[in-house]
């Protein structure tokens, strides 16, 4: 991921120098393992442990010449290691190291990325109390439909982060697996037991089975649960757009001092933070497919998952690092305008409450069918001619001779719409 869109934290695990670091833990694990079991000797392992090193530099440099990673790396440790260099990599194949030690990074990254879903959690939740009682039209295909707490949105909101934390927390435990199990995976060179207890060393599971690499189909898992988080977030912020329209403006980004909106319209405010979040959800939803084809791999294994997953596993994890960040300064920073709720919700003159009427009449023992042609008919009026939709259900006889004029009173009160909002917050929030 560009640097614009990196975060520091995120942007130090995917770094080159903690992924051969990561490399190094593995590789180290490896060696403890086989000095338990008298494989290779303690003093070996101590000369080990005190003299691995690498830089970044010269891995690349051999591998100009190699042509291979890994191989690069382990050269570069032996360089630094001496004589007991030859019992590193002992029984190892190359995704023996690296896929165990993606199990570490991407780990590590779901691990910022939870913590960054609890601080989305506590803004929403905050958000949601204190527009609770805030009357919002709600719209359904673009057009008025009927009103609505503004702060039901950032409940809803709040509900659905919580599923998309409990999937990551799923992801998170798939993809937390290592395979230390040779070359296409039959512990050829190796017993079972080294690989359960080198990955407990590291801190995560084991793969029960596998060929050369790790199943792809763990990392598709993790791919397409970060496309769903994305997608979620991407939800929110068209709705910021929506609202922060000219026409609607029920809130707005925040729009600091300095701040410019157009290099040719000094008058515009414009949702940038929300439209690059929809921006970036969409390559996060793009890289899943990559996590998908990645699945079906030939036989044992071949390496044309290699490639992409240099690419895609850094990049989403980034990308989703960045747009929960802005998601959460976004939303905590959200200009609210209860003022152009109200007006909005007196555009139609009323219309909104012909739901409300229509369950009124039939109440009053009038049919669904007939209740529906009263409350339509004068809604009709109002969108072709005009006026108030309470003054001509107020002029109709036959709406006048089923329901009092203190009941129609009550068909015009926004309170109807709002009275179970509580017991939705208790359903939401506990």
């Amino acid at each position: 991921m560009i640097e614009r869109y990196t975060l520091p934290e995120m942007g130090a695990i995917w770094s080159l120098e903690n992924k051969f670091q990561k490399w190094l833990a593995v590789e180290i694990a490896v060696c403890e393992v086989h000095a338990e079991d008298g494989t290779i000797p303690n003093d070996a392992l101590e000369q080990i442990k005190s003299k691995a090193a690498f830089t970044v530099e010269r891995i690349n440099e051999i591998e100009k010449t190699t042509d291979h990673d890994v191989i690069a790396f382990t050269t570069n440790l032996a360089e630094n290691i001496g004589d007991a260099a030859r019992f590193v990599h002992y029984g190892l194949t190359s995704s023996d190291v690296v896929d165990t030690a993606n199990a570490l990074l991407l780990k590590e990254s779901c691990e910022i990325l939870l913590s960054k879903i609890d601080a989305l959690l506590e803004v929403l939740k905050r958000r949601a109390f204190e527009f609770k009682d805030t009357p919002q039209i709600g719209r359904t295909h673009g057009i008025h439909a009927e009103p609505t707490s503004f702060g039901m949105t950032f409940a809803l909101w709040f509900a659905e982060m919580q599923r998309n934390k409990i999937r990551l927390e799923r992801a998170k435990e798939t993809i937390s697996v290592g395979k230390i199990s040779g070359a296409v995976g039959a512990f050829a060179h190796l017993d079972p037991d080294v690989e359960e207890r080198v990955c407990k060393k590291l801190g995560i599971g084991y793969a029960l089975v596998s060929t050369q690499v790790i199943q792809r189909d763990r990392y598709a898992e993790y791919l397409s649960t970060l496309a769903i988080i994305a997608s979620s977030l991407e939800k929110f912020a068209l709705q910021v757009r929506h609202w922060q329209r000219t026409e609607v403006r029920e809130a707005q980004e925040k729009f600091k001092v300095g701040q410019k909106g157009s290099s040719a319209m000094p008058h515009k405010r414009n949702p940038i933070m929300s439209e690059r979040i929809c921006g970036m959800a969409r390559t996060i939803r793009a890289n899943s497919i990559v996590g998908l084809e990645n699945v079906a791999l030939w036989h044992e294994r071949d390496i044309s998952h290699s490639s992409a997953e240099r690419i895609v596993l850094p990049d989403s994890s980034a990308a989703l690092d960045y747009i929960l960040a802005k998601t959460t300064s976004l939303l905590d920073g959200l200009v609210v305008y209860p003022e152009n709720m109200l007006k909005n919700l007196n555009l139609t003159r009323g219309l909104i409450f012909s739901g409300q009427l229509l369950l009124a009449l039939t109440q009053k023992g009038v049919s669904r069918e007939d209740a529906y042609v009263l409350a339509q008919r004068n809604a009709m009026k109002v969108w072709d001619e005009g006026g108030e939709f309470r003054d001509l259900v107020l002029a109709d006889e036959e709406i006048i001779s089923a329901l009092s004029i203190e009941e129609i009173e009550r068909v015009f009160s926004y309170e109807h719409y709002l009275r179970n909002v509580s017991k939705v917050f208790d359903r939401v929030f506990g």
